[in-house]
């Protein structure tokens, strides 16, 4: 039984950790912590785990958790989890940070977006990329994975047939991107409150989102050049799901079946979906589990992207819990459906 803990329990993927993990067959979780005030059995933070799962939730004690897990998620806020993965793995822990600390491969672009100076830069070489279906045989072998944000996964998945294949222009991208709320996480916020979401609907960080490098970096690597996409970031008055719709330009004298060619290269990936000819995929088709569901329309010299994931789920917990599977050989759709 592979014994876990998480780090960061009381915010939304904490909790949707949580959900998870009591369902895998494999897994008992045996340390749970956050920033808290005082210790606070998790049924009191959260009623709906009463009767399921009965630990105080505490302070994080390095040397108690490392003394007691094998594994740790980090569900820490970002600029947090830098500060404690050395310490994990120092002691011989495998780590899921699920923070954007050691997403990004050079130090100065993550101090640009996230505003401090990266405090870990041996580590940040080292973690791995946890998107499975496009660095699975990386994970497998994998000590330290960096979990990718949800507008990445989504964008990543939806754009990396066309660039890998070279079929679209790559100066042409723009990807018009919608979240739900709980994609900030559980904080107190004035433009958060109900009354400031509710009947409205806003774009935000224009071009400027911290998740555009990310998005970047991966597609440049798969481009083997440069990509700088247009990247527009709006807020939804829902709780949850990523919605966006991807626009490029094709490749001169590049023509596919875009839909027989997405069904091939997601082939053998369980938890990618890709809808038929004229079928495009909303987000009640995808929150509450981990798949990502995908939408091509070819427009002759254009194509158009529908591309949809719960963003607790597939764009942060439930991808951790499928690069566990995927770490320790259990079956890879095991306690995500």
């Amino acid at each position: 039984m592979l014994k876990v803990g998480i780090i960061g329990v009381t915010g939304y993927a904490g909790e949707a950790l949580i959900g998870i993990l009591l369902k895998h067959p494999e897994v008992r979780i045996v340390s749970l912590s956050a920033k808290i005030e005082e210790p606070q059995l998790i049924e009191e933070i959260f009623p709906k785990f009463k009767n399921r799962i009965s630990l105080i939730c505490a302070e994080p004690n390095i040397k108690e958790i490392n003394a007691k897990c094998d594994l740790l998620f980090l569900a820490l806020p970002h600029t947090v989890s830098m500060q404690i993965v050395p310490k994990l793995l120092s002691g011989k822990k495998k780590v899921i940070d699920l923070s954007a600390d050691y997403r990004l491969k050079d130090a100065r672009i993550y101090e640009k977006f996230y505003g401090m100076k990266h405090k870990d830069k041996i580590h940040l070489k080292q973690a791995i990329y946890g998107l499975p279906e496009l660095y699975r045989n990386k994970i497998k072998t994998a000590n330290f994975v960096a979990n990718p944000g949800c507008y990445p996964t989504c964008a990543i998945l939806a754009l990396a047939p066309l660039v890998a294949l070279n079929l679209v222009d790559l100066d042409s991208i723009i990807i018009d991107a919608k979240s739900g709320v709980t994609g900030a996480g559980r904080k107190i916020a004035e433009g958060f409150l109900f009354s400031e979401i509710n009947d409205d609907f806003k774009a935000y960080k224009i071009n400027t989102h911290q998740h555009m490098p990310e998005i970047n970096q991966v597609l440049s690597k798969f481009a083997g050049k440069k990509i700088d996409v247009t990247f527009v970031p709006h807020l939804l008055p829902l709780n949850r799901g990523i919605f966006e719709t991807i626009y490029v330009k094709k490749s001169k004298g590049k023509s596919q079946n875009l839909t027989h060619l997405y069904k091939k290269f997601y082939n053998k990936e369980p938890f990618v979906r890709i809808k038929e000819e004229g079928v495009y995929p909303g987000l009640k088709d995808v929150v509450g589990t981990n798949f990502c569901d995908i939408g091509i329309k070819d427009c002759g010299e254009k194509i158009i992207i529908v591309v949809t994931i719960d963003n607790l789920l597939k764009g942060a917990s439930g991808q951790a819990a499928q690069n566990m599977n995927i770490m320790y050989k259990f079956p890879e759709m095991m306690g995500l459906l």
